[in-house]
């Protein structure tokens, strides 16, 4: 049986993109399975799909590609699928048209699927009005039928008129479906969405890290979790908050975290997928919606043993937290003050964590891929054989006739796409592929897939980027036979002491042993960096040593390495409106003790003469802490240029060398983004409205950012920040 998935796009990082993929990765098991995207943005698809499942596209809009269609006169002409509220009317970056008509329209009356299964409400729409009798019509709803807006809600149940069957991810909502349905044949049911259990290692839930992700939109109430958590701040003052995520309230959250002062507590970590890695590096995690259809984010967190406090909204979260077993429900009546007691309560008690996160893990099995998938197919059977399904069909078809001309059909001078428009994707062969994990202790294991490697003697290859002296390091892969490809005991490991990377981006290959000069890239299917949250850089070979593998912008394997003779790791991290006060840490190998006459000095990118002395203001010998002001005045009166940028360094003394200031332990590879303060502003005599902000540099090192703004312009960039 073929099984087709209609899709907006499948190249981006969404629930409904995780879930298509989840269940055609279980559907391929026994079934010939399609994903049909109608926009192709980039090459690849962000959340790989199993390597089973054919990806098509039907609209090239990759605009550095030859075949970019963004640009077709179709673009120019209307969608007559839910114009005033549909995607036409709300989609920015992939507006619908004439276009989208033609192209899927033409896909659904031609296709060979036995079943197609669109995923969102005008998709469900063109399968009702194009779609073809021949092959079973089901549509998804990824959201929640309160979630519409009234006009489109209307357009869509119009439509589910036309459709087999229509599946909603929770049963409250299917059941307000079957209300708003009741003169509809079409079959109404829940099957919630497939969630697989992941790859990496369940978290051990003492980071001391709450982790949130999804939309940052308004819905998602993350102004309701932050609230919460500066409540609780001050009793527990080694905990943070992670918020993982993209979408417009991102400058909202932002101000509000800058507002409260947990600028170093409270971090927008922006999108990342996948989001594994990242639930098991929380010791909770955190749901505070308004509404949720589902909560595939919470299936996700317990899946790595993590407990869930969730908001007890429509319609999801309460189908699958019980609540004081594997999770809590909170009560929304209960605002603010309700959602803190909850963060409260499992913030304090370790082994009440410990508990609920085994039973979290065992709810969660519940939505693996395969047992949503055998739900799916009972349905499919259910239709198929239906003794009812012409009179059933007949209903549908006499209600779908008489309010079809709602939805107008595309017009009929469109012309057809050619043929090769819609082609598969994504590679039919392989590339290597691979996961990595670092230990506590700095090491990282690099585990092969098998099945995606050449049956012959192959070679790790971890190679240091643009770098003069081509510095390398290859390393045997072991118990790789032609026998026996595929063994599940395919890695190596990089020690810290044994295998020297200076300080840089790794980027990792595999190498024939037989022509050593051929590389390939290695893939990344998972960079597990939970062992290292909190921890300090290592102290190996007269060295401070930090390594984090990671997955690149393009998806493939490399690895960040921080090593130096002796380093400050920057602990708080707070700003006023006349300068940034800093805790630091001296790591070192030769237990240097910090000496009373030890000094900060800001290192001036545009002179030596504009260094800026800093005297350190308080010192903890034996523990290497110290505290030290950044004056932004003292800063001012040293700008020469529009924009002034100093670099932090310690100094013991005037014959050592100066010791970088920063952030290179823990997990985070590029603080960039992550680690940011409010921006004060400052006027100059000369270059006028300034902008001030310690910030930290793309090595994770701490530094200083004086920049000259139009007057009309600093307040915004101010609250931007």
């Amino acid at each position: 049986m073929k099984i087709a998935f209609l899709i907006n796009n499948a190249y981006g990082i969404g629930g409904t993109i995780r879930a298509t993929a989840n269940l055609s990765g279980a559907f391929a098991d026994r079934h010939e399975v399609e994903v049909v995207s109608v926009h192709r943005v980039q090459d690849e698809p962000a959340i790989s799909l199993d390597p089973r499942v054919r990806l098509t596209s039907l609209i090239d809009m990759r605009e550095d590609s030859a075949a970019y269609e963004g640009d077709d006169p179709l673009t120019e002409q209307p969608c007559t699928m839910f114009p005033d509220t549909g995607a036409a009317a709300n989609a920015t970056r992939l507006p619908y048209s004439a276009l989208q008509d033609d192209r899927i329209g033409d896909w659904l009356r031609t296709t060979d699927a036995d079943i197609v299964i669109a995923t969102r409400p005008d998709l469900n729409g063109y399968l009702a009005r194009d779609g073809q009798p021949r092959y079973l019509r089901i549509g998804q709803e990824h959201l929640s039928l309160d979630a519409h807006d009234p006009v489109l809600r209307g357009q869509q149940n119009q439509a589910i008129a036309g459709l087999d069957a229509f599946i909603t991810v929770s049963e409250a909502d299917a059941a307000q479906y079957r209300v708003e349905l009741s003169d509809v044949a079409t079959v109404v049911q829940c099957i919630p969405n497939a969630v697989p259990t992941p790859a990496v290692h369940p978290s051990t839930l003492d980071s001391n890290v709450i982790v949130a992700a999804g939309r940052l939109v308004s819905v998602k109430r993350y102004d309701r979790l932050i609230d919460a958590f500066s409540k609780v701040a001050d009793a527990h003052p080694d905990w943070t908050l992670r918020i993982y995520g993209r979408g417009p309230e991102k400058k909202t959250l932002r101000a509000r975290i800058d507002e409260l002062g947990l600028y170093d507590r409270i971090f927008l970590m922006g999108p990342v997928s996948p989001i594994e890695t990242e639930w098991a590096k929380g010791a909770i995690a955190a749901v505070s919606s308004d509404m949720e259809s589902f909560g595939m984010t919470i299936v996700e967190a317990m899946h790595c043993g993590v407990p869930v406090i969730a908001t007890d909204c429509p319609h999801g979260p309460a189908e699958i937290i019980d609540s004081d077993d594997n999770g809590l429900l909170v009560d929304l009546s209960s605002g603010t003050d309700g959602y803190a007691a909850a963060l409260d309560h499992l913030m304090s008690d370790h082994e009440v964590r410990v508990r609920m996160g085994a039973a979290a893990r065992e709810k969660a099995a519940m939505f693996a891929p395969a047992a949503i998938g055998g739900r799916y197919e009972a349905l499919f059977q259910v239709l198929a054989n239906s003794r009812t399904r012409s009179s059933r069909r007949a209903a549908a078809s006499a209600l779908w006739s008489r309010l079809r001309s709602a939805i107008p059909a595309p017009s009929a001078a469109a012309s057809p796409p050619d043929a090769a428009t819609a082609t598969p994707d994504n590679v039919l062969l392989p590339r290597p592929t691979a996961n990595a994990r670092v230990a506590a202790d700095g090491t990282v294991t690099v585990c092969f897939d098998g099945a995606t490697l050449p049956s012959e003697p192959l070679d790790f290859l971890i190679r240091m980027r643009r770098d003069p002296k081509g510095r390398e390091i290859r390393l045997p892969i072991p118990n790789l036979t032609e026998t026996a490809p595929a063994s599940s005991d395919l890695h190596i490991v990089l020690d810290p002491i044994a295998h020297d990377l200076a300080e840089g981006r790794w980027d990792c290959y595999i190498s024939s042993q037989s022509t050593p000069a051929s590389r390939t890239r290695l893939s990344c299917n998972l960079a597990e960096q939970a062992p290292r949250v909190g921890r300090d850089p290592i102290l190996a070979d007269n060295h401070v040593i930090a390594r984090l593998p990671y997955a690149t912008n393009d998806g493939y394997l490399a690895v960040r390495a921080w090593q130096r003779p002796a380093h400050a790791e920057a602990i708080t991290l707070s700003v006023a409106d006349d300068r940034a006060d800093v805790t630091a840490r001296l790591i070192t190998s030769t237990q240097v003790s910090l000496p009373a006459t030890a000094t900060v000095i800001a290192v001036s990118r545009h002179e030596e003469t504009h260094d800026l002395p800093l005297p350190v203001t308080a010192i903890q010998p034996d523990s290497g802490h110290f505290t030290f002001s950044i004056p932004y005045p003292q800063a001012l009166s040293r700008r020469a240029d529009h924009h002034d940028l100093w670099d932090l360094f310690l100094k013991l003394d005037h014959d050592t060398a100066p010791i970088p200031i920063g952030r290179i332990g823990g997990d985070i590879t590029d603080r960039k983004t992550t680690d940011t303060v409010p921006a004060a502003l400052l006027t100059h005599a000369t270059l006028g409205q300034t902008r001030a902000k310690p910030f930290f540099t793309v090595t994770n090192d701490l530094a200083l950012s004086l920049r000259s703004v139009e007057s009309g312009q600093a307040s915004a960039k101010s609250a931007a920040e």
